[in-house]
């Protein structure tokens, strides 16, 4: 019994090393972030622009938004920044769901793709307006 122990203590301390390894991804060295690939999205009453994102596995990128109206929007893709490796992490509100922008105000994500899929995107408080998009890692 105390050698089944000792294997599941030494096999659980290698999986949360694994796990926290893991969670460092790309912003570990190695990654280029000078040089990230920048996408600009405009928030507005009521949409995105543009509407539909692509980005690939593996490609540094640099998701620059700007909020144009004169109301505060949220870029909500829950599942999507779940699944990114994200640099700065401390941008994003509400435990990693959301950027808050207010009016006139912008923030950058930094963030290498990891899982390939397809992930909505809306503004929490105005997706009832159609305030949608969606995001395609491929």
């Amino acid at each position: 019994m105390k050698l089944l122990a000792f294997r599941f203590g030494v096999g659980c301390a290698f999986l949360a090393f694994a796990v926290a390894a893991g969670a460092a991804g790309p912003s570990e060295a190695g990654v280029d972030w000078a040089n990230a690939t920048e996408v600009t999205v405009v928030l507005t009453e009521y949409r995105f622009q543009p509407a539909s994102l692509v980005f690939h596995p593996g490609v540094a990128y640099r998701l620059h938004l700007e909020n144009r109206g004169r109301e505060l929007h949220e870029f909500t893709a829950p599942e999507f920044l779940k699944s990114v490796s994200l640099r700065n992490p401390d941008v994003l509100a509400r435990g990693g769901r959301e950027a808050v922008l207010q009016p006139h105000e912008e923030k950058d994500i930094y963030f290498v793709a990891r899982v390939p899929g397809h992930y909505g995107l809306f503004c929490a408080d105005h997706d009832y307006y159609g305030m949608i998009g969606s995001i395609v890692v491929e």
